[in-house]
């Protein structure tokens, strides 16, 4: 630094404002360090007493210190520019003089005083240029003393309530504005003083006298002021107006909780009700979200012909006030608006309105509302009001109110353009549940038309079924079950599962189950069930094309499978086959559980080798457990063994009863939401008494069927059937006629009594009888016409030795 510099340097005062002092002993060790020093280079004392000076600055001006010592010694003192480095090892350019002192001892010392410097050269920054700077500061400034009362204060401060800078004077917080939140500020200002740490960027938010009914926030700065000798002197602070940024800062929180907790699910009044939530608090004091009923119900909404009688159900309300005293309806309930009130002409027009100061002695728009409700305004305190139809895509499903009370500031131009957005992102939450809820409930009917409302009344088993779709949104799946009644008291047991999720799957599951149900009529063994059915699936799979996307292809019953059993309770046998789909299990009476060792046959469609089935006899009480594979694949390690051992397990734990046992195996294998859907189906094994049958070996004699009439009469006798004496007679006759005439071999008749009496005939023919109408003049063919008119329903399976006719009289129907 050149000689003109340092006398500019020299020229430059240094005030307690500006400078930071320090003592130097004569060999320029560092004895004194004080406060300021330690703001501006950021060491402690303890850290530098006792130190060189040099090592306080950077190495080429470390490098300068004897020269500058000399000149000190010369000149009686020095001043000019060094570089310091600090703790954190930043470099800082600082106004450096030097003067020399000595203490009453006479020991010489060096007085040092630091100040920082831009570089900037020939500015005095006297105690004269900074009032200026702070008297005409357009932020707001005033300093307190350690009492908390004003010592000084600029202009500006003026703008934000409590008068002038001579009216603050000696006055508290407190006093200069009454009903500002004061407390906390002094609180503040307190733990300044005590700490010496500033507090930067404090917001307070409230209201001032300038602004009474408008709620403003001010950013606040406190800087602790000391003495020459480091001793608190009171607080400096700034204030600065941040409403606007407040404001906005408001409504993007506002419309993030709005964007988190609107539309979280696919429910139309959860979805009105979390409008009402998120907007209460943070913007207003009451709101009421009043749909109309078509919405609710999922239909689409129809154009508004008359005005004057709107209905509207409300579908949410929030307060502030934890009983929501301002709703003159509760949720659910119906509310009329008068004609030509605000809410009618919203809804009618689709443009919102805004009343920023409500009359207090009108009354509520509703109408109808019982006496025990109705008010005024003033009654509930409403002041302020914004009504925003809910409209989505072109069309309005409602309207939103919203009301103040508590904050006193009324709604304005901003308030009005926020609520719009608000409910327009909730209104396309609001129409997306709509339509939802239109689909789902189409298609829950879908799914009520394709499972069982409730399983056949039958006794050959006691039955219990569960349920568990992997789409939790709509409740379809490709899983189903089924319990088709048999001729001869036998029942079908079928389950059976489609590839995917959803309505397609419910659609495809739909259709293959009418299949097996149209199969099971003809009363086929269970491996010709899965033949025809197999061969159908191909068929449809081939008419349709097989969808190259594999998503689409889930709607298909390609690769479905499926398990159909056949239970006799005359004998206990059991017969059952499977195509893709795990074998059944089986618990005996005693608990043991099994699984039946079940031959795969190939998925539905896929084609391969034929199916084949087996056939067990079980114990009265045995339980079989048909199920889907999605029982299974929930394990932690995923093999087939493990997951029947987990099966087993659960099969095993006793249970109070057959639907609880069945509740319980699904809730301990199957997660609240699994990756695919589930049935079970469990069948408790009944055996019929031998009092309930009985049959009889017959010679093929026409002269032998007046003694099979005969014993037939006597057997319904012994049952206390006499009433259907007559028609057994008749079917007895014509049945074993019909066998007598046109089959081979010995002849079988039985008799069951189940909750209906069946009259069973086999023979060793293989053609089946045909029902037909006889013309006047013809002399036969009327056996079974008239079987068909006197009997509940007949019918014809064949056996591996033949064939039977069967036929139903009804035991629990009303005599007609």
């Amino acid at each position: 630094m050149g000689t003109h510099e340092e006398r500019d340097v020299a020229r430059q005062r240094f005030d307690v404002a500006d400078a930071a002092p320090l003592l130097l002993d004569a060999r320029g060790m560092v004895t004194a360090w004080t406060p300021d020093a330690q703001r501006l280079l950021a060491y402690p004392a303890a850290e530098v007493v006792g130190t060189g000076a040099a090592g306080l600055l950077s190495a080429p001006d470390a490098a300068r210190v004897p020269e500058l010592a000399r000149r000190c010694r010369s000149n009686g003192g020095w001043a000019g520019l060094l570089t310091a480095r600090r703790k954190d090892g930043q470099l800082v350019r600082l106004m450096v003089r030097i003067t020399p002192t000595r203490e009453p001892d006479g020991t010489a010392r060096w007085l040092v005083l630091l100040s920082e410097t831009s570089g900037a050269r020939g500015w005095d920054m006297s105690r004269a240029v900074l009032e200026q700077m702070v008297t005409d500061s357009p932020v707001g400034i005033a300093i307190v003393d350690t009492d908390l009362r004003c010592v000084w204060s600029n202009e500006a401060l003026e703008r934000y309530g409590g008068g002038s800078p001579d009216r603050r004077l000696g006055r508290r917080l407190a006093e200069i504005q009454p009903g500002i939140d004061s407390a906390d500020i002094e609180t503040q200002m307190r733990a300044v003083l005590e700490t010496g740490r500033p507090v930067v960027g404090y917001e307070h938010v409230g209201q001032i006298r300038s602004a009474p009914h408008r709620e403003t926030a001010h950013m606040m700065s406190f800087t602790r002021l000391d003495d020459a000798a480091g001793r608190p002197m009171g607080v400096y602070y700034t204030v600065v107006d941040v409403t606007e940024r407040h404001r906005a800062r408001q409504r993007l929180a506002l419309l993030d909780r709005a964007g988190e907790q609107i539309g979280r699910t696919l429910d139309i009044r959860r979805t009105a009700q979390e409008l009402a939530d998120v907007a209460v608090r943070g913007f207003a004091d009451f709101v009421g979200v009043d749909l109309l009923e078509s919405v609710l119900r999922g239909a689409e909404p129809e154009p508004l012909r008359d005005t004057d009688h709107v209905p509207l159900r409300r579908a949410g309300h929030q307060s502030v006030n934890p009983e929501i005293p301002e709703a003159v309806v509760e949720i659910g309930e119906v509310v009329t608006y008068l004609a030509g009130s605000p809410p009618i002409r919203c809804l009618s027009t689709g443009r919102s309105w805004r009343e920023e100061r409500l009359d207090p002695l009108a009354e509520d728009w509703a109408a109808g509302v019982p006496d025990g409700r109705a008010a005024t305004f003033v009654d509930l305190g409403l002041h302020s009001v914004l009504i925003v139809p809910i409209r989505a895509r072109g069309v309005t499903l409602g309207v939103t109110t919203f009301f103040r009370h508590r904050r006193q500031d009324p709604f304005d131009e901003d308030d009005l353009n926020l609520a719009e957005d608000l409910v327009s992102r909730a209104a396309v939450c609001v129409d997306n549940a709509r339509r939802y809820t239109r689909e789902r409930d189409a298609a829950l009917v879908l799914q009520r038309s394709l499972l069982p409302h409730r399983l056949p009344e039958q006794n050959a088993v006691e039955v219990a079924a569960c349920y568990r779709p992997a789409d939790e949104l709509t409740g379809l799946g490709g899983d189903w079950y089924d319990l088709i009644p048999l001729s001869g008291a036998r029942v079908a047991l079928v389950v059976g599962e489609v590839p995917g999720h959803g309505i397609d799957a419910a659609a495809a599951m739909g259709r293959l189950r009418t299949a097996v149900r149209t199969l099971a009529a003809l009363d086929l063994p269970p491996e010709e069930i899965l033949a025809h059915l197999d061969d159908l699936v191909a068929r449809m799979a081939a008419e349709e094309g097989v969808p190259e996307i594999p998503q689409a292809a889930d709607a298909q019953a390609l690769g479905s499978g499926c398990v159909y059993v056949v239970y006799d309770p005359v004998d206990g046998r059991c017969t059952m086959a499977a195509a893709g789909h795990p074998a059944p299990a089986v618990v005996l009476p005693d608990g043991v559980v099994s699984f039946v060792d079940l031959p795969q046959g190939p998925p539905l469609g896929a084609g391969g080798p034929p199916f084949e089935a087996v056939e067990l006899a079980l114990g009265e009480g045995s339980t079989l457990a048909l199920h889907t594979d999605g029982l299974l694949v929930h394990g932690p390690d995923g093999t087939v063994e493990a997951d029947r051992d987990r099966l087993r397990r659960a099969l095993e734990r006793p249970a109070p009863s057959l639907d609880l046992s069945c509740r319980s195996v699904i809730d301990t294998l199957v997660p609240a939401r699994p990756h695919d859907d589930v049935a079970l189906l469990m069948a408790r094994t009944r055996l019929l008494d031998a009092g309930q049958v009985a049959d009889w070996d017959l010679p093929a004699d026409p002269a032998l069927v007046a003694d099979a009439r005969k014993a037939a009469s006597r057997q319904l006798a012994e049952w206390g059937l006499a009433d259907l004496v007559f028609t057994t007679e008749l079917v007895v006759s014509e049945l074993v006629t019909n066998a007598i005439r046109h089959a081979e071999g010995s002849i079988r008749l039985r008799l069951i009594r189940e909750r209906a009496l069946i009259v069973e005939v086999s023979d060793g023919g293989a053609t089946a009888p045909h029902l037909r109408h006889p013309r006047a003049m013809d002399e036969g063919g009327r056996g079974l016409l008239l079987v068909s008119q006197f009997t509940q329903r007949w019918g014809t399976r064949f056996v591996p030795k033949g064939k039977v006719i069967w036929a139903e009289q009804s035991l629990t129907d009303p005599p007609e």
